[in-house]
């Protein structure tokens, strides 16, 4: 679960920003602060934060103030800044400080749910890969080579198909779609449509199993995906 901290003066904003925020599976707001002065002392107070939405123009302190700060005081937090400014200054600083993209006010949702998950496939990913290669940096990177990517049908993506491989192998036999949905964090059509992939690689196989009472149950098979 990714516990969001939203910094936003304007609390219609801030409002729509957690709406957004609670459509997408595996988020939680875990709390939301009007003023430059208040988001240290949350910070310091909860310990469970992964990711900031900052807005710059906020009461106290500038929130391109705030971002070095941050980093210096709680460097596993990662940053995306949502602001009305257009200034090359603050766009810059926050290149240099390593924030995670920035938007531009005002946004859709398709664009925030897009970096979102994005955000959690590559945390989840850092997290379960045991062995670093380059294959793995171009996707964390977003470098993959575009021989590359028209290897892959429309609706599959690189980095979210690694993901899916890494889920498979803490499955010994079977695997359901409903698991798989639940382990990426995605709809069930979302992970049937990796499942059958993989299935049309021959990485893994599928079957139907029947039950003692209703219909039969597709499950996919996951040794050959440790061969």
């Amino acid at each position: 679960m990714i516990q969001v901290l939203i910094v936003e003066d304007d609390f219609r904003i801030a409002s729509i920003h957690q709406q957004l925020l609670n459509k997408i599976k595996g988020v939680n707001v875990i709390g939301t602060v009007g003023s430059g002065d208040e988001v240290i002392n949350f910070l310091q107070k909860n310990n469970e934060v992964n990711l900031i939405l900052l807005d710059i123009y906020i009461p106290n302190k500038l929130g391109i103030e705030l971002i070095p700060e941050i980093r210096s005081q709680f460097p596993k937090i990662d940053i995306i800044v949502i602001s009305a400014s257009t200034e090359k200054e603050h766009v810059e600083q926050c290149l240099k400080y390593g924030v995670l993209y920035y938007f531009i006010k005002p946004l859709t949702f398709e664009k925030l749910e897009q970096t979102i998950q994005s955000y959690a496939q590559k945390k989840m990913l850092m997290e379960n890969q045991v062995e670093i290669d380059q294959g793995f940096i171009d996707s964390i990177f977003n470098k993959e080579v575009h021989t590359e990517k028209a290897q892959y049908p429309k609706g599959i993506d690189p980095l979210s198909l690694e993901n899916a491989r890494n889920i498979l192998k803490g499955f010994a036999d079977y695997i359901t779609t409903e698991e798989m949905a639940e382990k990426m964090g995605v709809s069930r059509t979302t992970a049937r449509r990796y499942l059958e992939y993989l299935v049309s690689t021959n990485e893994i196989k599928a079957e139907l199993v029947y039950g003692i009472v209703g219909r039969p149950e597709r499950k996919y098979i996951v040794k050959f995906i440790k061969s």
